[in-house]
């Protein structure tokens, strides 16, 4: 009955377009009610899901990557792309791709990542004459990139569910997030093959080239020295992320000197806004995936999935089809919270690698960031290119079908998230 209860306010609150975190949040409270507890039990468990010292990392990064925008990173990255690819026909649409790939390791979110690159790289596809729709897709499927690559905030969630390394989650993540890039940059190519409108811009001379990768190194460092760092026993992912903030200062207020003091403030609220909004989310989540399991229902679900057959690559199927639709409607750290309570024990049931699967579990929600009807990087990218969703979602499907190929490679051929981290000497679990 409370499984009904549950299951039930939650749907039925998202049909009301009530929003994600406040459906669980309110469908906990009805659990709770049901089964008798004192509701100071929300406020418990709500602290309890976001108390944790790797926690802390989320905020860090989050206010490192908005430095980064402000200190005008992403021009640069962009500058540096263009003079190496950008002649070439879809060459700044590879270009895109490869600056999604550069931000991604400085921000760790997919709408960040196509906030800092959107607003410069939609104008300059216009003006080559590229389709507005299509450049606006561009961006906003290669921004789901953002997830992937470490240091990534879903990967810090995953880590702390699924209690494995956040470090050795970090190191999984970079071929796969470079393999989606690939495909992205392929797809863009394919579609762009025989467009007769997009304008070639010249072939940039090597000390062109030179200059642009002078003015950018202090924005390539960064990722080096954040999983150098990690990897080197330096210093935690949480103390990295720390790093990542006073490096992104010192690179934004002293070397390229475009971060003013007056700008401090609004940076702040920036960060603190967004860090506020998946706390909250972490909360309501936290209290709504606890009374999902404290009342059975998650073992019966379970039980239900694993009735349905004993074969390890229909299982795989049928799990990726799972987290394909819920990331048509919710984030990935609701997502996480909603269905890891489920699909782990089946995970390690079938002794398949947890780091492995939490890849793939961000994966899929990447991929949802361009799926209507929730996906945030459409909306972001929506509002910075002045589209409409119903246009925009037109020219996402090679994107789509370019990631979910991706997906399914790296789902069924687990050596490639494993591999990085075992040559690290990372213990693969």
């Amino acid at each position: 009955m409370t499984g009904i209860i549950l299951l039930g306010t939650f749907f039925g609150l998202l049909l009301l377009k009530v929003p994600v975190a406040a459906s669980m949040g309110l469908a906990a409270f009805a659990g709770i009610i049901d089964m008798g507890f004192k509701i100071s039990v929300f406020p418990t468990v709500f602290y309890a899901a976001i108390a944790k010292y790797t926690m802390l990392a989320i905020p860090f990064f989050i206010l490192a990557g908005v430095i980064m925008d402000y200190a005008g990173i992403s021009k640069r990255l962009i500058d540096l792309a263009n003079s190496c690819v950008g002649h070439r026909r879809g060459g700044l649409a590879v270009v895109t791709v490869v600056v999604a790939c550069f931000f991604a390791a400085i921000s760790g979110s997919g709408p960040a990542t196509v906030a800092a690159i959107g607003g410069v790289l939609i104008p300059a596809m216009r003006k080559q004459g590229y389709d507005k729709n299509f450049a606006t897709a561009v961006v906003a499927s290669s921004g789901g990139i953002g997830m992937i690559i470490p240091p990534s905030i879903p990967f810090i969630i995953y880590a702390m569910l699924a209690e494995v390394s956040v470090g050795t989650m970090f190191m999984a993540g970079v071929i796969p997030g470079l393999l989606f890039g690939l495909f992205f940059s392929v797809a863009a190519l394919l579609y762009l093959r025989n467009d007769k409108n997009v304008i070639l811009s010249r072939r940039c001379s090597w000390k062109e080239r030179f200059k642009a990768f002078k003015s950018a190194i202090w924005a390539l460092l960064m990722p080096v020295i954040i999983l150098g760092g990690i990897y080197g026993g330096i210093f935690t992912p949480t103390e990295a992320a720390g790093v990542a903030v006073v490096y992104g200062l010192f690179v934004g207020v002293c070397v390229y000197r475009e971060i003013k003091m007056k700008q401090l403030w609004k940076i702040m609220v920036d960060s603190f806004v967004s860090s506020a909004i998946i706390m909250f989310i972490m909360g309501c989540a936290g209290a709504f995936t606890w009374i999902l399991t404290t009342s059975g229902v998650t073992r019966e679900l379970t039980d239900m999935l694993l009735s349905l057959t004993s074969d390890r690559n229909m299982m795989l199927l049928i799990i990726t089809i799972i987290f394909l639709i819920a990331g048509c409607f919710v984030d990935s750290a609701s997502g996480f919270y909603l269905l890891l309570p489920i699909l782990l024990p089946i995970i390690k049931e079938m002794h398949y690698p947890l780091i492995a699967f939490g890849v793939i579990a961000t994966s899929n929600f990447a991929l949802g960031q361009v799926t209507p009807p929730v996906g945030s990087n459409l909306f972001v990218a929506c509002n910075i290119a002045d589209v409409t969703m119903k246009d925009l979602v037109a020219k996402v499907w090679p994107f789509l079908i370019a990631g979910i190929i991706c997906l399914l490679l790296i789902t069924y051929v687990p050596q490639l998230i494993t591999f990085f981290p075992t040559l690290l000497g990372m213990k693969v679990i």
